[in-house]
């Protein structure tokens, strides 16, 4: 009769049966506890201020209004809904023209070219610049009296460029932040795209044009399937980053003239420190968290399906 096996001892067993996440917890807490102190209490604070009246003023006290504050945004504020206007064309203009700049920049700079490093460096400096800075110089680009309208102007004889006030038409002044906002990003996007297009297989690039597929054709058949996970997060990132644009247009026009280029993100901020409405100020928060949400996670789950496929 054989004997039987020895058994494992029982610290042992356990330890096998302990799950990858529980092993990992000790070395993520200190991460978890920062992002829930100054990320997750903050989101959940805003939310519950979004209920009340409040100054804002320590010592004064909160009232409970429950939706009213939302009903002010949506029905007593037309400010709201100007900002609303922008923050949507922001968004969609942020999703065709920046990254389509970086996608073609990155195609362009990851061929064999002469200084590619040093153009890569010269577009990526734009993208670790502080956004206050950025607003600042490209306020003093815009300036009339010696900015880059009036030096153009003066130098080709073009009056009418000249005359141009750029932050001060209110027809104009949003899509001239836009402009500051699109030299600053394209650099950042670029350097993901080149990252991504280092899992091309060149083997299949070779394949694909000995088989007689022209650029284009081999750009869509095998160059963007392979930057499809990059373009999930280029694309991510660009709209959180353009949904919740703030310092540029407070640098370059405080959200003027006549609230012509106010933003979502700015008005919650002029609305709860500027006006002491801190209820509004957080509905409106809120609201673009929602609209965030309601967006970006359909838009991973989206993709994740079409990865599986």
């Amino acid at each position: 009769m054989t004997a039987a096996p020895p058994r494992r001892p029982l610290v042992a067993r356990r330890r096998r049966r302990r799950s990858p996440f529980v092993t990992a917890l000790p070395f993520l807490a200190p991460a978890l506890l920062a992002y829930v102190v100054f990320v997750i209490f903050p989101m959940v604070e805003s939310v519950r201020l979004s209920f009340f009246e409040w100054t804002g003023f320590i010592g004064t006290p909160q009232v409970f209004v429950g939706l009213k504050n939302y009903v002010k945004i949506f029905t007593q504020d037309p400010v709201f809904w100007t900002a609303f206007g922008n923050t949507v064309i922001w968004v969609v203009l942020s999703l065709i023209i920046p990254l389509t700049i970086s996608l073609v920049l990155a195609l362009a700079l990851n061929r064999p070219l002469f200084g590619r490093n040093l153009f890569r460096s010269v577009f990526y400096i734009p993208g670790v610049l502080a956004s206050i800075a950025v607003a600042n110089m490209w306020r003093w680009i815009y300036n009339p009296n010696y900015g880059i309208g009036q030096s153009l102007g003066t130098a080709f004889g073009l009056r009418w460029l000249a005359d141009i006030q750029w932050l001060g038409d209110k027809n104009i002044a949003l899509y001239a932040v836009f402009v500051a906002f699109v030299w600053q990003t394209v650099g950042t996007n670029m350097v993901l795209f080149l990252a991504g297009l280092q899992a091309v297989q060149q083997e299949h690039v070779e394949a694909a044009r000995l088989d007689g597929a022209n650029a284009w054709q081999v750009f869509r058949n095998v160059t963007f399937p392979a930057l499809r996970p990059t373009m999930v997060i280029v694309t991510v990132l660009t709209f959180i980053g353009s949904i919740k644009v703030f310092d540029l247009v407070v640098g370059m026009t405080g959200g003027g003239p006549a609230q012509q280029t106010q933003v979502l993100a700015l008005w919650s901020y002029q609305q709860s420190f500027g006006n002491h409405q801190y209820g509004m100020g957080n509905a409106i928060a809120t609201v673009l968290l929602v609209v965030t949400l309601l967006i970006v996670v359909p838009y991973l789950v989206w993709t994740a399906r079409q990865e599986e496929k």
